[in-house]
């Protein structure tokens, strides 16, 4: 959002924080959590509320690993670097389920199963299988459909789960223990100092020790650094009124990630994805769903699931931020040294975000090595 002059005219009351956060969803609140243990007193400042953004428009998945196939992803980042991804992952998973029963968040152990839509994507599938077996992963591949829906193969990781993530950002914010200013945005940051960064709001302007960026898919909305290197990507997902049985009993997806699919907690069927064939058209921050990519997707609940005769009950959308690379982002600002941020988790911040911000708070706050999250690897 942009902020007129009329809006703040620069004589906003002056707010001296220590630790100061830009968004409040998965990556803003885990951010607060591992500063608040740092011994930082935190304030989060949010353009909206609470969790409004893509951190509770996804599909709640608590899937392990990176946001392509194993041995594609060895191919793409080295073979030490996607085992530094996969333990990242893992690690995010344990401090969302310790945050998940601290806060009484509802999650399903249901595990999760990636599936080929064609006999090509199969042979994909039984690739990643091997290399992530071969690093000691014990995945099971299946060489034809386990949930006989017409796939024709599949991985499954039986430890993943299903997530409400509203929930989990709120037992987060929680359990960080940090002050939320909402419905206020943000128009300027500068490092005016060695030791202090002014960012002006709608309502106050803060001048903070240290600041850091977790607006993800807004970023290049916020700061110019990010232009180019985070994308505005749109997700859309639809989910049927309550259905008798349960159709889905894992966190499913497929289409090399495209299509995604799952039961709610009220025995509702998600469906999600859709935007392969629209792109362009998805490449946007434009929050609203679109006829063409819905349209997939109710061909895809005809098509997959015939048995279902429930009605769609509610369709949205949600703005992720694709990094051009496909990994997280970690660093400082180029010559705002107090400035961080943590961004472009690509569609996978339920994968990465508490880890992510982990390494984040660290970085900024005593210079600690990102390892393969480092921005600097875009220069």
């Amino acid at each position: 959002m942009t902020v007129s002059i009329w809006q703040a005219e620069d004589n906003q009351p002056i707010r001296e924080v220590d630790f100061l956060i830009i968004g409040a969803g998965l990556a803003g609140t885990a951010v607060a959590y591992f500063a608040a243990q740092a011994g930082r007193s935190v304030v989060i400042t949010e353009m909206r509320d609470l969790a409004l953004g893509a951190s509770s428009r996804n599909a709640g998945f608590m899937i392990t690993g990176p946001d392509t196939y194993y041995h594609r992803a060895i191919e793409l980042y080295g073979h030490a670097n996607t085992r530094e991804l996969w333990a990242l992952s893992e690690k995010t998973h344990t401090y969302w389920r310790g945050f998940a029963k601290t806060g009484n968040v509802r999650l399903e152990n249901c595990g999760s199963m990636l599936l080929a839509e064609s006999a090509e994507e199969a042979v994909q599938l039984e690739l990643a299988a091997r290399a992530l077996n071969a690093d000691g992963i014990d995945v099971i591949y299946h060489a034809s459909d386990p949930l006989k829906r017409g796939y024709f193969a599949a991985v499954e990781q039986p430890w993943d789960a299903a997530v409400q993530p509203y929930e989990l950002v709120g037992a987060v914010f929680k359990a960080s223990g940090a002050e939320l200013v909402n419905n206020n945005e943000v128009y300027k940051i500068e490092q005016t100092d060695p030791e202090c960064v002014t960012v002006h709001t709608r309502q106050f302007v803060f001048q903070a020790r240290h600041v850091m960026i977790c607006t993800n898919a807004y970023s290049p909305f916020v700061h110019p650094y990010f232009v180019g290197k985070v994308i505005p990507t749109r997700g859309q997902c639809l989910v049927t009124e309550p259905l008798t049985e349960n159709v889905m009993p894992v966190c499913g997806y497929s289409d090399y990630g495209y299509m995604y699919y799952r039961m709610t907690f009220d025995n509702r069927l998600l469906i999600g994805g859709g935007r392969k064939l629209y792109k362009e058209l998805e490449s946007t921050s434009e929050d609203r769903t679109s006829d063409s990519v819905q349209a997939y997707l109710d061909n895809y609940l005809r098509t997959k699931f015939p048995d279902v005769t429930a009605r769609v009950d509610r369709r949205w959308a949600g703005i992720m931020g694709f990094s051009i690379d496909g990994l997280p982002l970690v660093g400082t600002i180029p010559g705002s040294p107090r400035i961080g941020f943590a961004v472009g988790f690509t569609g996978h911040g339920l994968a990465f975000g508490a880890g992510v911000a982990e390494r984040a708070v660290d970085h900024l706050l005593t210079g600690a090595s990102a390892g393969i999250l480092d921005a600097a690897r875009l220069a």
